[in-house]
């Protein structure tokens, strides 16, 4: 790896690099040119696998342009015999097929002891500053419940159930420690029920607020069949919190959800959040991440049926010395189902540190999926390091489409002057790269009632720093 991108703090299985000139990014991204230091790790099936020169004007236009979002990748139209057939061999950075060695399937297991203490060297781990959470990797008595406040529409049950009781635990499958102690050792579980047919107005919202203790959380949210509900799920305080998040979406319903990270700074989380998708079930899963001092949330969608849509998407804002880790898989082993994955991260100070790793798999069932992930991040300073690790899996050769996209970069003393050149005071023009390169994901959460918080919460990260 050479010495810039080393400075740029992007992990080995990618490149560093910064977007194209902002001269093209401002006028419009026209021509292909970009600059000989940007590169991005992208891959995939039919037009989901994007040209460089699309890929380059895609990432110009989402940095330096306010409120234009990432235009590469999604794919439009079917693949023609571009994947890897059965028992072919696939040849890159990743698996586009199983080759001549059937992929092992994930380990999940409900005993704690199966997965063994990590650590560090194991894969699901690696990249975790262990230390910082190793008193939720063993068992522990909890000092007692975060304090859990609701605000619901009547329509809408919230109830609180024992930890063993039903619905919990039949979505969840823990695939780490963390989380099969969790599902184990949780005393009471909070339930969210939105009945068959309701359409819900107003956003459910409930608040996790911690005072320093140590605990376990369990949340169930059932969206029952032909339902639509909105769920904003918000952790504030200080806790070390080691839960689980279960999602069923029954066939025709649809489910908006939104996990807000706003943790004081010494505050230790790890999640996995479990998602069961019905036939022509709709979910969109956000994942928004500002404060703590270490957050690693692990988001899983499962489809059962064929016709359901997911989206997930992530925000994040790493100050010095934070730690947040994403770790999605999205399993299509139905036929006739879509995911995109969309998640971006602006990071900044000594020690800064995101991770996002993005798993998706499509089975021999998994015929007709259209399924694409990207990830973007930006670093704002020097000393900061983003780790982003696409996987892709395809185990069958009639797919709508598949791809996916990494990239980061970070300002450079040429950018901030071309637009200061222009009028635009220094400070300004960094908000308004930032403001630009998180608006498509703030709107595609679709939460209005959150929308304003998160653009204030921005500006108050880079107004922390003078930016």
């Amino acid at each position: 790896m050479s010495a810039p991108e080393q400075a740029a703090g992007v992990s080995g299985g990618q490149e560093a690099g910064v977007p194209a000139t902002i001269a093209e990014a401002v006028d419009g991204a026209r021509r292909d040119a970009g600059d000989p230091t940007r590169t991005a790790a992208a891959g995939g099936v039919g037009d989901a696998a994007d040209e460089g020169a699309a890929e380059r004007a895609a990432l110009a236009g989402e940095l330096f342009a306010p409120g234009v979002g990432a235009q590469a990748g999604p794919p439009r139209t079917p693949a023609r015999a571009t994947a890897v057939q059965p028992g072919a061999s696939s040849a890159g950075g990743h698996s586009h097929g199983p080759g001549d060695r059937p992929r092992a399937e994930r380990f999940t297991s409900r005993n704690p002891d199966e997965f063994g203490v990590p650590t560090g060297r194991e894969e699901e781990w690696r990249f975790t500053p262990l230390a910082r959470l190793r008193d939720l990797l063993d068992p522990f008595e909890a000092d007692q419940a975060l304090t859990v406040e609701t605000d619901a529409p009547d329509q809408v049950e919230v109830r609180e159930v024992a930890g063993d009781a039903d619905p919990v635990g039949t979505v969840l499958a823990p695939a780490d420690r963390v989380s099969a102690l969790a599902l184990e050792r949780v005393r009471r579980a909070h339930v969210v029920t939105v009945p068959k047919g309701t359409t819900v107005a107003d956003p459910v919202t409930i608040t996790l607020r911690g005072s320093g203790e140590t605990a376990y959380g369990h949340l169930v949210v059932d969206v029952q069949p032909s339902a639509d509900a909105v769920v904003v799920l918000d952790h504030v305080g200080s806790a070390r919190l080691a839960a689980n998040v279960e999602l069923r979406v029954g066939d025709g319903a649809s489910l908006t959800f939104l996990s807000l990270q706003d943790w004081a700074d010494d505050a230790v989380h790890v999640v996995a959040h479990a998602a069961e998708l019905g036939r022509d079930a709709r979910l969109r899963h956000a994942i928004v991440t500002f404060g703590g001092d270490l957050v690693r949330v692990s988001p899983t969608v499962r489809f059962t049926a064929p016709g359901g849509d997911a989206e997930l998407l992530g925000l994040s804002f790493a100050d010095a010395g934070q730690h947040q880790e994403a770790r999605l898989y999205v399993d299509h082993a139905v036929d006739h189902c879509r995911s995109r994955v969309t998640y971006k991260g602006a990071l900044q100070g000594r020690d800064a540190h995101t991770v996002w790793i993005g798993d998706v798999r499509i089975r021999p069932e998994g015929v007709a999926t259209d399924t694409y992930e990207l990830n973007r991040n930006l670093l704002l300073t020097d000393g900061a390091r983003a780790d982003s690790v696409p996987n892709l899996e395809i185990e069958t050769g009639e797919v709508t489409g598949a791809g996916h996209a990494s990239a980061t970069g970070r300002f450079d003393d040429q950018q901030l002057f071309y637009l200061m050149s222009r009028g635009i005071p220094e400070i300004e023009a960094r908000r308004l790269v930032v403001r630009g390169f998180f608006a498509d994901v703030i709107n595609a959460i679709g939460v209005p009632a959150v929308a304003e918080r998160l653009t204030a919460a921005v500006e108050a990260e880079l107004m922390a720093v003078g930016a």
